[in-house]
């Protein structure tokens, strides 16, 4: 391990390698132990999630553990039995053709953390960082070459003395060059709407945040941080619990919103904002500083008209997708010949 990039102590992230990789290397340590100076430290506590599957636990028993585990997260999907399929070859951690106790406790302790989860579930569109390597809840991913996704990453004694109107302003300087700003942006449009429409469900990204992203030299674009992301079945069952006195009681994460049903004192479960509309949030000031004067006026257009989206079923197919197919067209239209696209 060569350097940490968490203040979290119960959930440390270091920069390192894994046999030949370099990459990103996450550890929860679960339950803080305290203890004063001059002793020595308590060892790490079993976590519980290391416990299952008990002894004697047969392989369809366990694929029905995580059959049910997924379908609490996800909600209903067709093709949850052949995910559940993936998971356990993915389990079988020597590849020698079946799941020991051991392998079978170390992907049961995996899947618990949603983080982990929900970085597999989005792999398969490369929105995710790979999965290199794993023992229980100490995993490995790539690293993204970029990021965060435009300005500065401040090392994180720096984060907290560095007021964010200053961040702001350093992050609006240090950008790359305005056409591989416009398709860096492409990739981002793309990324949000897949996630949306994910393979195993829609998913809502809940804090929209520059840092959260990276991309690669070919401005393929990855999710870093996966916390950011909740299934929608998840939101809706959680928003369907909170009790309301005005729509500010009905937030999920930093900026999923539902509305206050005032009669019943209820949350309601739709989301105020899809995930294109706080993408093109996120992305207009960054796109439309150093903008060619030509494009200038009808790109601001076209990401407020973004921005206004909600998330209304109705408007799902239809005015989404006009709106991020005239965004892209825009945007490559100014890229298509030089050497950025």
């Amino acid at each position: 391990m060569s350097r940490c990039l968490s203040t979290l102590p119960n959930n440390q992230v270091y920069t390192g390698s894994w046999g030949d990789h370099d990459g990103i290397i996450h550890c929860k340590l679960g339950e803080i132990v305290h203890y004063d100076l001059g002793e020595e430290p308590e060892p790490r506590r079993e976590a519980p999630v290391f416990d299952k599957p008990t002894r004697g636990t047969s392989v369809e028993k366990f694929r029905e553990m995580v059959f049910n585990h997924l379908k609490s997260k996800l909600g209903e999907q067709a093709n949850l039995a052949s995910l559940v399929g993936e998971i356990l070859s993915f389990s079988d951690g020597n590849k020698d053709g079946r799941v020991s106790l051991p392998e079978a406790r170390s992907a049961w302790a995996l899947l618990q953390m949603d983080e982990v989860l929900l970085g597999l579930l989005l792999q398969d569109r490369g929105h995710t960082p790979r999965l290199l390597g794993y023992c229980g809840d100490l995993y490995m991913t790539e690293r993204v070459p970029y990021g965060p996704l435009y300005g500065l990453s401040l090392p994180w004694p720096l984060v907290s003395w560095v007021p964010s109107g200053v961040q702001r302003t350093m992050d609006q300087w240090f950008t790359p060059s305005w056409p591989r700003k416009a398709k860096i942006s492409m990739g981002l449009l793309e990324l949000v709407e897949d996630i949306f429409h994910g393979t195993y469900g829609s998913f809502l990204i809940c804090d929209l945040a520059a840092a959260h992203f990276g991309y690669t030299e070919r401005h393929e674009l990855r999710l870093t941080n996966t916390r950011a992301v909740v299934p929608e079945h998840e939101l809706r069952r959680t928003m369907r619990t909170l009790r309301c006195d005005t729509d500010d009681d009905c937030v999920y994460g930093a900026d999923c919103r539902t509305t206050c049903d005032l009669s019943e004192k209820r949350c309601r479960e739709e989301p105020l904002q899809p995930n294109l509309a706080k993408a093109c949030g996120a992305l207009k000031d960054y796109l439309l500083r150093g903008a060619p004067s030509e494009l200038r006026e009808e790109l601001e257009r076209q990401l407020y008209a973004c921005m206004a989206l909600n998330g209304n079923a109705g408007q799902m197919n239809m005015e989404h997708s006009l709106i991020l197919n005239n965004l892209k067209a825009l945007l490559w239209r100014q890229i298509s010949h030089t050497k950025d696209s």
